[in-house]
């Protein structure tokens, strides 16, 4: 057999390029500016950060993180963050059923932990919510699984099921899910979730006291089949819940997040009656909808207000890597008027945007930080903090317009960023940052998808972050 030796030459010449060309685009060292990076763990090689952080005060003083895990090896990790520049891993629990099921989400409210379970494909077990207790530290801190800590599981599996992907839990009292059910069988299988109010006052006996839906998704609809929502390709992510918030200090209403059926807000005061017994179960109303796709690629994530001026941040997600998705940013909404909200913002551009989309790795937003009640956690009304893949994490704020102009909307200014060094086992060769946090005392506790772990900033910029 004859070997072409010029063709030998150009492929080796090609792969060593290739690798070269790796080896450039690996990033090295953090870029930032206005914040820098004050501690960091990679949580013994077990560093793949979900979309759930909360924290803990115990009556010692010491301070301690729950950090939820993306992957289906590890379900929770418990960090002792009393000193941010040195964070102590305390203990981590396995996945219920690794391999099968993970635990990205979580929520805390007293001593009370919830912790989504999500299958990687329908009908596969467990999935659902677990209800934790975290009351006696030394039972957490001696823990080898989540049956150590559990008071309940409310199953979600089912035949079309995956689980639990996303909880908010904080107020002691209902839980907040987008998941699958026994009983639901969607249209279309990326419409596999719905929210569920699951009512927790009772930790020991969950129950279901409301769901809703996006009519047209579940089979047993009867507008089908007119209200089929339409389909968008190439970008058809699912219309269904990604996150509820629903705050305690404005209990009738509650800000969704849908993916492709964009950002909704709905009056949940049926839910009072449920509270005093009056009702045993309520729906949840919608008032408005605000959609972005098209002609944008949309996955709304995350839509949270900050009520104290009647605005709203809304987050898309990256899901594809070297923005093949593009754009996904954050969006501003004047909510003043909240059967009509108006988009008035989108996060400014950068010089650079272009070479981060080719960098590796998603670049884009993601998660931003949720207002959750209680002294330890920052109420941010004219800030907002951002998760953006290999963007690192962004802080942006709503600029106020001149006090002599009224009704001008307001403009979104960027504050500061870190782009963290890229973890040493992460195949990107970025840093992936998945969610973020910021503590009542302005710490920023950030999670890396892959192996980074958690990573505590801190804001150095003039702006108040408020």
């Amino acid at each position: 057999m004859r070997i072409n030796i010029k063709f030998v030459v150009s492929f080796l010449s090609t792969i060593i390029a290739l690798v070269m060309a790796t080896q450039v685009i690996a990033q090295e060292n953090a870029e930032f500016s206005n914040m820098e990076l004050i501690g960091q763990h990679d949580l013994d090689g077990n560093g793949d950060g979900g979309e759930g952080l909360a924290l803990q005060q115990l009556s010692d003083g010491r301070k301690i993180l729950y950090f939820a895990h993306s992957a289906r090896n590890q379900c929770l990790s418990i960090i002792d963050v009393s000193n941010p520049e040195e964070p102590v891993l305390i203990n981590q629990l396995p996945s219920p059923a690794q391999g099968v099921t993970r635990c990205n989400s979580l929520g805390l409210s007293g001593n009370v932990l919830t912790i989504a379970n999500e299958a990687q494909e329908i009908g596969m077990q467990p999935a659902g919510l677990w209800v934790l207790d975290v009351s006696d530290f030394d039972k957490v801190t001696n823990a080898s699984s989540l049956d150590d800590l559990k008071m309940s599981f409310f199953d979600t599996s089912g035949e079309h099921s995956r689980g639990v992907h996303n909880v908010w839990f904080v107020d002691g009292e209902f839980a907040h899910i987008a998941s699958g059910m026994p009983d639901f069988e969607p249209t279309n299988p990326k419409d596999d979730h719905m929210w569920v109010t699951v009512d927790l006052r009772d930790p020991a006996n969950p129950k279901e006291v409301g769901r809703w839906w996006l009519p047209g998704v579940n089979k047993i609809d009867d507008c089908l089949p007119d209200c089929l929502p339409i389909r968008h390709d190439p970008f058809d992510n699912g219309y269904r819940p990604h996150q509820v918030f629903l705050h305690p200090d404005q209990p009738d209403r509650a800000y969704v997040g849908y993916i492709d059926g964009g950002a909704m807000i709905f009056d949940t005061s049926g839910l009072a009656k449920v509270r005093s017994g009056e009702a045993q179960t309520y729906t949840p109303q919608l008032i408005s909808r605000v959609e972005f796709h098209p002609p944008y690629t949309a996955w709304t994530h995350t839509f949270q207000p900050m009520t104290d001026r009647q605005l709203a941040w809304s987050s898309d997600e990256a899901t594809s890597d070297n923005c093949r998705d593009a754009p996904k940013i954050i969006w501003l909404l004047d909510i003043r008027a909240e059967t009509n909200p108006v988009i008035v913002g989108t996060s400014p551009l950068h010089d650079n945007d272009s070479e981060l989309c080719q960098r590796g790795g998603r670049f884009g937003a993601h998660n931003i930080h949720p207002n959750m009640p209680g002294p330890l956690y920052a109420n941010l009304q004219n800030t907002t903090v951002a998760a953006w893949f290999n963007g690192g994490i962004r802080i942006y704020h709503a600029e106020p317009s001149p006090s002599n102009v009224p009704d001008v909307p307001p403009q979104i200014k960027e504050l500061g960023f870190y782009i963290p060094a890229a973890p040493r086992r992460n195949i990107q060769k970025t840093s992936q940052m998945n969610n973020v946090m910021v503590g009542a005392d302005g710490l920023i506790y950030g999670q890396e998808r892959f192996n980074g772990g958690l990573y505590i900033f801190k804001y150095t910029g003039e702006v108040p972050l408020d």
